[in-house]
């Protein structure tokens, strides 16, 4: 009896063993983290510029948990990061540093306000044209970034960057032109139709106390279900983690890295366009003149490196930088810094991207302990 007790006390405890092992190879791990650092860097500079970082964290969740109006500004903050965020991860899952994104997020929301304004068709044709150009636009976009890449070998880096500042001043030039322009003054464009918008009916916007609540988050989260999908249950998504993993192995393995990169950067350039076809859609209505870039190509970096590139974690980052951007707008309450989001975010990041040594010390005291 006492034997069978012992022995099941032993395999209890490798079964505790394994678990824990496992879970220290868990990205998810090393997130919550970053996440922890985060909030801990950013709460020391709250402290050395003077502010109480409980009053400032307390008004930050205050502002985004405490009435249903913040959750759904929340979301409708973090609609257009997931996008940009699903560009990123896919991108790099293919071995591209997509830094574009920003860029065609641009063009993309630029293509969707032409067909806006120009196109007059019903409600929802209208919507799914503005969509098709969209995502026109940003496959174009990311697909001359291929080229340079797969013909030239120009660094995909450097194109993007270039062409991040082409969108920038392409979409001030054509909301400046007599066409869209907004009539009467001013530096934006005109709005778009009635009916090239995809807000909520009149009665769920009453009741989610927001006129801008949209039908943008249902769209991130099929577009994130469908990458997964495509990345895990296709032989297309095969060939872009083949390719991603190893470009020559994959070549001598028969497939064709070239007729991949071609496809894959274009289908990464779409998803950020559509990002921006949402948040014009469904948010700003039209397009302002820009003095500086937007960031939610950038930001979508940083949603990619949260979700460790998963096409499903980029919902979740999403809606957590999402919340932290507007619940950081309301700072200013309290006459505390809104910047001090962009510190905590900064941060994530760089816990990490030096998650490998968590990862290390972790296991290299759990070995210790085994020793002893």
């Amino acid at each position: 009896m006492k034997q069978k007790i012992n022995h099941n006390s032993e395999t209890s405890q490798n079964i505790l063993k394994i678990k824990v092992q496992g879970l220290i190879y868990q990205n998810a791990l090393y997130t919550i983290i970053a996440i922890f650092f985060g909030f801990l860097v950013g709460g020391i500079f709250l402290w050395s510029a003077g502010f109480s970082p409980l009053e400032a964290y307390a008004k930050l969740f205050n502002s985004v948990f405490s009435r249903p109006k913040y959750l759904i500004w929340s979301v409708i903050y973090a609609t257009p990061l997931v996008f940009t965020g699903l560009s990123v991860a896919f991108s790099y899952k293919m071995g591209v540093f997509n830094i574009g994104a920003e860029g065609q997020f641009v063009v993309g929301s630029l293509a969707a306000l032409c067909v806006g304004i120009l196109v007059d068709a019903p409600p929802v044709l209208h919507v799914l044209l503005c969509m098709l150009a969209a995502i026109a636009a940003g496959m174009v976009w990311s697909f001359l970034v291929a080229v340079l890449r797969v013909r030239f070998g120009i660094n995909e880096v450097l194109s993007f960057i270039m062409f991040n500042w082409i969108a920038f001043y392409l979409s001030n030039y054509v909301i400046n032109t007599k066409t869209i322009h907004k009539v009467g003054g001013g530096e934006a464009s005109k709005d778009i139709r009635e009916s090239a918008r995809i807000l909520l009916p009149q009665s769920l916007q009453n009741i989610f106390q927001s006129n801008k609540a949209n039908y943008g988050i249902l769209l991130a989260i099929i577009a994130a279900v469908a990458i997964w999908f495509i990345l895990t249950k296709t032989t297309f998504g095969y060939r872009v983690q083949a390719v991603g993993l190893n470009p020559h192995a994959a070549k001598y393995g028969g497939i064709n890295s070239d007729k991949t990169m071609y496809i894959a950067m274009s289908l990464s350039g779409a998803l950020a366009a559509l990002g921006g076809a949402v948040q014009l859609m469904g948010n700003s209505m039209r397009i302002s003149q820009f003095a500086g870039q937007e960031g939610f190509g950038f930001q979508g970096i940083t949603v990619a490196l949260i979700a460790s590139s998963h096409p499903i974690g980029c919902i979740f980052s999403g809606l957590f930088y999402g919340a932290m951007k507007y619940g950081g707008s309301k700072l200013n309450l309290i006459d505390a810094p809104t910047e001090v989001v962009d510190i905590i975010m900064g941060t994530i990041v760089l816990f990490i991207a030096i998650s490998h040594v968590f990862r290390y010390l972790i296991t290299r005291r759990l070995k210790n302990k085994e020793e002893k």
